[in-house]
This record gives C-alpha cells, sequence and structure tokens, in this order.
C-alpha cells in the first residue's frame, strides 16, 4: 500500500490535518497498516490536492498557524477503492525479537528471559489497545479486523508461554544448536 493510498483510506474516515494523518498511521487505527513519514505523508498529500483527490481547508487558530484540513473528494474515493481492489503486496513482518531468538545459543539464558519477558509485554500492551478499541461498534469491517488482529496476537502470546521455555533451553545449551552440533 502507498501512502497516497493511505492518506485517502485515513481521509475517507474523516477530514484531517498532515500532523493527525501521521498520527493515525503511527499511534491510531491505522498503525497496522503502513508505516508513513512526515516526509512522504505531506507530499503524498500536496499530489493529492492537485490531482484533486482531496481539498484543503485552512482553519485559523489564535496565537498558532493556520492549520490545513484535508478532505476526501469524489475522485478521491473512487481512486482509493480503486488501489484497494489492486492486487496486495504481501504482508512485511519485520521482529527485533526474532533476530534475538536466532542468537539464543550465543546469548545466554538471561538475555533471552528478558527478550520473552519484554515481547509477552508489549503483545500484552497491543491487545490492551485492541480491546479498547472494541467499544466502537460501528463498522463490521473494523470489527472484522480487531478480532483477526486479536486473534494473531493472542496465538503470539500462547506460542510464546508455552514455547519459551525450549529457547531458554537453547540458551543455555540444554538444546544444542545445529552448529554447536557440527563442532
Amino acid at each position: 500500500m502507498s501512502v497516497r493510498t493511505l492518506c485517502l483510506a485515513i481521509l475517507n474516515r474523516l477530514d484531517a490535518t498532515g500532523y493527525e494523518i501521521r498520527k493515525e498511521s503511527t499511534e491510531g487505527k491505522f498503525s497496522y497498516f503502513e508505516d508513513a513519514s512526515f516526509g512522504s505523508i505531506y507530499p503524498a498529500l500536496a499530489r493529492l490536492e492537485a490531482d484533486g483527490r482531496v481539498t484543503v481547508r485552512e482553519e485559523h487558530q489564535p496565537g498558532k498557524p493556520a492549520r490545513k484540513v484535508y478532505s476526501i473528494t469524489p475522485s478521491g474515493r473512487e481512486e482509493l477503492i480503486s488501489s484497494l481492489c489492486e492486487p496486495q503486496a504481501p504482508d512485511t513482518f519485520r521482529s527485533p525479537f526474532l533476530l534475538i531468538a536466532m542468537h539464543a545459543a550465543a546469548l545466554g539464558p538471561e538475555v533471552i528471559r528478558t527478550a520473552l519477558d519484554r515481547r509477552k509485554q508489549h503483545l500484552r500492551e497491543e491487545l490492551k489497545k485492541i480491546n479498547e478499541c472494541s467499544e466502537d461498534k460501528t463498522d463490521p469491517g473494523v470489527d472484522w479486523i480487531r478480532d483477526y488482529g486479536r486473534s494473531c496476537m493472542t496465538s503470539d502470546l500462547a506460542y510464546l508461554e508455552h514455547h519459551g521455555n525450549e529457547l531458554i533451553k537453547i540458551a543455555e545449551g540444554v538444546i544444542p544448536s545445529p552448529k554447536m552440533a557440527a563442532e
């Protein structure tokens, strides 16, 4: 998904400033879809405005610069739908935790215990955030993706709870890594 499509998706739900779009893409409901920096959001918004996909209005604020608030246009909605109908790229998953797990045998059990605890805590925090969003029951699509995310994170947490000790045993040398076994 492009930053352009992400901006249209957010604006399809609410009028927003570039700052609000960034916040939605990093902390809000759209944080699970695409990461967008200010350096990519503002050029995308400028192109969308030039192409007639969004409009912008200035809202004056006492003692502050005027806010630019963007709104999607009908042609912007058409572009959003068209973009969402294209074949999607594979999901991207990156995990610093998994890099630590890969090197468990070299890191030792205390590092691995700490990494496991941090990962489980992170998953619990994400689940809490998802559960807090459960109050918004206005959109069946949002409900479905919330349940999907909850299922994925619950499964991850259960796996760590049930199999984390195996990783600690690898770090202790009880379960030798293939490299150690070959030596």
